[in-house]
């Protein structure tokens, strides 16, 4: 994949979206940039993350964060606890309706694969219906995509 090519969608099932992009970057650095809340809008795609957050700088399973978020021009603050952390490989955590974004980071050579992903598996059945019927999952989608060329755009290929 190279600096031009899109993000690979991936075929998750009917509770998740994803996708999945080649960068060259080291497996530290991109674990510098997803395991850091503090960082998060560095690379957010959907413009909603902002750059306030609250909780340590490298995030560990069982760690609590919130970040400030802004949606519609109304600003929230959501609470996440991290539900699975493997150091510089996989970085997961869960939001209040039960929804999980996960992070993969796979060496590839001098590059990584970067893997986001959105699952909704075992959100609570009346939001997770409610958030399809609102379009969450395609905008979700979109924006994972967006984040992902943010993500390579802070790595540009030499």
């Amino acid at each position: 994949m190279h600096d031009d090519e899109a993000p690979l969608a991936l075929d998750l099932g009917k509770h998740a979206v994803g996708a999945r992009i080649r960068i060259a970057a080291s497996p530290e650095e991109i674990w510098a940039l997803v395991s850091n809340p503090h960082r998060h809008h560095e690379f957010d795609g959907s413009g909603s993350v902002q750059s306030q957050a609250i909780g340590p700088e490298e995030l560990r399973r069982g760690d609590r964060f919130s970040v400030h978020m802004r949606r519609f021009g109304i600003p929230y603050r959501l609470p996440l606890r991290v539900t699975r952390s493997e150091h510089q490989r996989v970085l997961e955590w869960k939001q209040p309706t039960g929804h999980r974004w996960r992070w993969e980071i796979e060496p590839d050579g001098e590059d990584v694969i970067v893997t986001e992903a959105f699952d909704a598996a075992k959100q609570l059945p009346p939001v997770r219906v409610g958030l399809k019927a609102a379009g969450v999952f395609q905008d979700n989608a979109a924006n994972i995509r967006a984040s992902l060329i943010r993500m390579r755009g802070l790595f540009p290929s030499p």
